[in-house]
């Protein structure tokens, strides 16, 4: 009946506590005021703890399940969103104008590096190729004559150096119509699979169209924004496990890399994980999120979160101790330095051997007899 009562008069302590001060007072008059029914709470639950527990040394013990502090091994990760990119994915466009006349492949076809996809209309070009092959010929014609007269000492020097010059520039310029040419015929630059084609047989080129998507992902790399406080924590060559939730596919890879560079923004670095995909089952933009470790230690005290409970004074939990011949709970604050899992890492409060009330602890108050399972 007394812990009914204990649990029904703390809101109301509370609720008394948390009534709006006069506001005539000063804010020093009211800390004074606020730190004294704070005291004055404290007192109250206090003697309520002690006449409970006075009561329970004549009540039957409850029964508890308890577990004595060892060493454990406590690891700690952060876990953030990531996005699948690929380094070989990219829009294909030709590098001059014209009416595309062929498309040489179709969407999901592999191709191999140089392999054409698509030609533009050259006819222009070709009259044009046709046009200086013929004055080519006729210059060279004209540049041989005339070397063999210089070559004997007849004629002038400028008649001769014409003839080359002329020669030499349609040379030029035949090169030049000839990688225009070229630049008509849409290739490969890579191994890949041609993932969609965005134009027609017959629409107008351009290299500010795209004219193709090709993509590789035998590789792929998983990017993502870390906060700026992990910093020091966070290194290349360091291992991340990766999941793929909605393909359900779960993996682990080393940090390739880490930015340079804080983005002001939402102040935090890039990591970027590299991937081998052989079955190409990661695509590009899929969602990844990463798990990488920020802290490990091996000796350390571990107790599962769930048996850890707050009150105004700081986090606590109960530990069966004895007083004489009775085992009773004994309320114990701690200090948690980091918490995952479910399991909590203590700093100070509780040591190795201490045995903590890990079932039945809902059951407790500081000082309840208690019996072991």
């Amino acid at each position: 009946m007394k812990k009914i009562l204990i649990v029904a008069i703390i809101p109301l302590l509370f609720a008394c506590s948390a009534k709006d001060a006069d506001k005539e007072l000063s804010k020093e008059d009211q800390l004074k005021k606020y730190k004294s029914e704070f005291a004055t709470l404290k007192k109250k639950i206090s003697a309520l703890e002690k006449e409970i527990r006075s009561e329970s040394n004549t009540d039957e013990a409850i029964s508890v399940a308890v577990t004595e502090i060892t060493n454990s091994k406590f690891e700690h990760f952060i876990q953030v969103t990531g996005n699948v990119e690929a380094d070989k994915n990219i829009t294909i466009t030709p590098e001059a104008n014209g009416n595309i006349i062929s498309i040489n492949v179709v969407e999901g076809q592999k191709v191999r590096k140089g392999d054409v996809i698509g030609k533009l209309n050259t006819a222009q070009i070709q009259r044009s190729i046709d046009e200086v092959k013929t004055n080519l010929e006729l210059s060279n014609i004209l540049f041989e004559r005339q070397q063999r007269l210089w070559n004997q000492k007849i004629g002038s020097e400028v008649e001769y150096l014409q003839a080359k010059a002329n020669k030499e520039a349609l040379e030029s310029k035949l090169e030049a119509l000839v990688a225009q040419k070229d630049m008509a015929i849409i290739t490969a630059p890579f191994n890949g699979i041609i993932d969609e084609i965005h134009q027609k047989k017959g629409e107008l080129a351009g290299p500010s169209i795209p004219f193709a998507q090709l993509v590789n992902i035998d590789q792929v790399y998983v990017e993502a924004d870390i906060a700026e406080t992990y910093l020091n924590y966070i290194k290349a060559g360091e291992k991340a496990e990766l999941e793929f939730p909605a393909i359900d596919f779960r993996t682990s890879a080393s940090i390739y890399r880490t930015s340079n560079i804080i983005d002001p923004g939402n102040r935090s670095f890039k990591v970027r994980v590299n991937l081998n995909n052989p079955g190409h089952k990661i695509k590009p933009n899929l969602i990844s999120v990463l798990k990488i470790k920020d802290y490990e230690i091996d000796n350390a005290i571990v107790v599962p979160s769930i048996i850890v409970k707050k009150d105004f004074e700081g986090s606590y939990l109960y530990v069966a101790k004895k007083e004489g011949k009775k085992l009773v709970a004994n309320k114990t604050y701690i200090k948690i330095s980091k918490t995952y899992n479910n399991l909590s890492l203590i700093e100070s409060g509780v040591q190795l051997g201490d045995k903590i009330i890990t079932e039945g602890y809902s059951q407790v108050v500081n000082g309840t007899l208690i019996s072991t399972k």
